[in-house]
């Protein structure tokens, strides 16, 4: 697939490039969730220049420390002693190099360190603080396990704190991105594709990508590719969280198969669960390791308990837990075309919500707005009135601060019943919104 995007990310890249070969060396670094383009961005970035990339494996210290000094020489056409065999001399000697010369180093899967010699931390930093003045080189420092490369940069107790010139995080591909590669590689796609690879994707570079490399960019296809005994797909989820969430995963794994199988409340969460307590798992899984999103009610009080839900912010996480991870004897067994026929049956109620949060992300990105969310008043109890099961599929406040836009979503228009979205929407104006002008819209399939 061609590189698409990212022009805003690699403007940023080259605008510190420029610093670190004009002036003196910059770090800068990468993050972002497997899959999401970290190190295509950086090759693309830096082809028109000296670059030494890096990939830090799990081998002994001297083993990549010989491989890496080859690399060197290879990239920079320089001498490398061979007796180097440590890491602290190893980037030592490329110091030196960078007061001749200036030159990138990416260095990939940089929390690796951690499990091959963690003094690379401190010895990188003591490196850094020496020849960072009297230096030329643009350091790229780019990892996949998310919450090991924040500690590393941004907590306070670590060496390398505060030593970053840029932290940048990738995000997947804005929708328009989607439009444009199913455009290029599928003109004759329909909506309905752009909803099945948005659903399974979520705008993760790598799978779109995987999909237009096996030119399978209709519904049917990618359905038939993600469910097939070949599919990279298959393990992908255990592969992305398991280094994430170390060896005891199996409690975030059972939360986080529960929340996709539509269990949205703590309660219901820790019901399902057996009763166990589950508290301290939502938070690290939502600020720890930002897999999930606290959802409020529009208009909601910041800390409000009351009405909070879950989300799992990643399409693709939330599709492969619902699917995948749910239906494993499925796969042991080989049985691939039953587990395509039930998830097939589930199609249709499953897209219904996905294409909520579209229409939600599509609104963010085109702008206007200064709170995009959903509403709902849903209570139990012996007082439960006719107006407390109100839900609202979006409600958008503009950022005029007079206007909001309020909108149903169903998939087929012929399931819209518009008296009942109006009495809603009369209720949600009498309790939230009497000093705005409205604006009322169905949203369907057709208007993506």
């Amino acid at each position: 697939m061609d590189f698409y995007n990212r022009t805003k990310e690699l403007e940023e890249i080259h605008r510190i490039q420029n610093l670190a070969f004009t002036q003196n060396s910059r770090m800068l670094v990468l993050t972002g969730r497997r899959r999401i383009g970290k190190t295509s961005l950086i090759k693309q970035a830096t082809k028109d220049s000296d670059t030494i990339y890096l990939f830090v494996g799990r081998k002994a210290e001297a083993v990549l420390v010989e491989t890496f000094s080859q690399q060197v020489r290879d990239a920079l056409n320089v001498f490398v002693p061979s007796g180097i065999n440590n890491f602290k001399d190893f980037f030592q000697y490329l110091f030196e190099i960078g007061k001749q010369r200036p030159f990138n180093l990416i260095v990939d899967e940089f929390q690796e360190f951690q499990n091959i010699n963690p003094s690379v931390f401190s010895d990188l930093q003591f490196l850094w603080d020496e020849y960072r003045k009297v230096t030329k080189m643009f350091l790229v420092i780019s990892g996949s396990v998310y919450c090991m490369m924040q500690k590393i940069f941004t907590d306070s107790s670590e060496p390398l704190f505060g030593r970053a010139d840029n932290i940048m995080k990738l995000f997947p591909f804005k929708i328009s991105v989607m439009k444009q590669i199913l455009a290029d590689y599928n003109p004759e796609s329909t909506n309905e594709d752009l909803l099945a690879l948005y659903t399974i994707t979520g705008g993760i570079p790598k799978y779109i990508e995987m999909f237009c490399d096996n030119q399978c960019l209709t519904k049917e296809k990618m359905y038939r590719f993600f469910f097939s005994e070949n599919s990279p797909f298959i393990d992908e989820g255990r592969n992305l969280l398991i280094n994430e969430f170390g060896k005891n995963y199996g409690t975030y794994f059972s939360i986080l198969q529960e929340i996709a199988k539509g269990k949205r409340t703590q309660n219901e969460i820790e019901t399902a669960l057996g009763g166990i307590p589950i508290g301290g798992h939502l938070t690290k899984l939502e600020e720890v390791y930002c897999i999930l999103k606290r959802e409020r009610p529009i208009f909601a009080k910041i800390g409000s308990k009351k009405n909070v839900r879950y989300l799992i912010n990643d399409c693709f996480l939330n599709f492969w837990f619902r699917y995948i991870e749910q239906n494993r004897t499925f796969i042991e067994l080989g049985n691939y075309d039953d587990l395509l026929k039930l998830v097939s049956s589930d199609y249709t109620t499953y897209t219904g919500h996905t294409l909520e949060l579209y229409f939600r992300q599509k609104m963010a990105e085109e702008g206007g707005f200064k709170e995009i969310g959903g509403w709902w008043n849903i209570k139990t109890g012996a007082q439960k009135s006719p107006f407390e099961a109100n839900e609202i599929d979006i409600v958008g406040v503009q950022t005029n601060g007079k206007s909001a836009f309020v909108a149903e979503v169903k998939r087929n228009k012929q399931n819209y019943n518009h008296e009942l979205f109006m009495s809603k929407v009369k209720h949600l104006q009498d309790k939230e919104l009497s000093a705005y002008k409205i604006e009322t819209r169905l949203l369907t399939i057709e208007e993506m």
